[in-house]
């Protein structure tokens, strides 16, 4: 616990404090995942992609964002979990790394949520060691357990042992 918990005023005069985050959470297949909303750029429903010809499996293709190239990926594919299909609920959510715009392709898109850090638990042993990796945590929401992604990991992490 900390001692003297120094809260430090923003701009909009409340307080701001360092052991809460807010996670975009979102669905691949039955799996509930989160991801910290300081990453995402925009949530989009656009499923019009280019195809890039010797790509890599889990890349779906790219598509124009307002004049910028957005890479997507299949996060289900990516993450060594069942493929995210497009359907009526797919989603795009756009990430920025370094200011490259990525486009993750899940199954649906759930609530922002508001976690104190502190309650984040290692991720599951259910995951195996491969996905594993891909996951910084797990928070427990309710009845829900939220799988924290490590976005940094997905993006900068090569698919294991897949060739196309």
């Amino acid at each position: 616990m900390a001692g003297n918990n120094q809260m430090q005023q923003d701009g909009m005069g409340s307080p701001a404090v360092d052991d809460v985050a807010q996670l975009a959470c979102f669905v691949i297949g039955d799996l509930l995942c989160g991801i910290d909303i300081k990453w995402v750029q925009e949530i989009n429903r656009n499923l019009e992609l280019t195809q890039i010809p010797l790509a890599p499996d889990y890349v779906v293709g790219i598509m124009n964002l307002r004049g910028r190239i957005v890479t997507v990926i299949n996060l289900g594919k990516k993450l060594g979990l069942p493929p995210c299909q497009m359907g009526a609920k797919s989603r795009v959510i756009i990430v920025d790394r370094n200011d490259e715009y990525i486009g993750l392709l899940v199954d649906g898109i759930k609530d922002v949520v508001n976690i104190d850090v502190s309650q984040i638990t290692p991720p599951p042993a259910n995951i195996d060691v491969d996905k594993g990796t891909f996951f910084s945590g797990a928070y427990k929401l309710n009845d829900s357990l939220i799988s924290i992604l490590d976005v940094e990991m997905v993006l900068t992490e090569d698919s294991k042992g897949e060739n196309g």
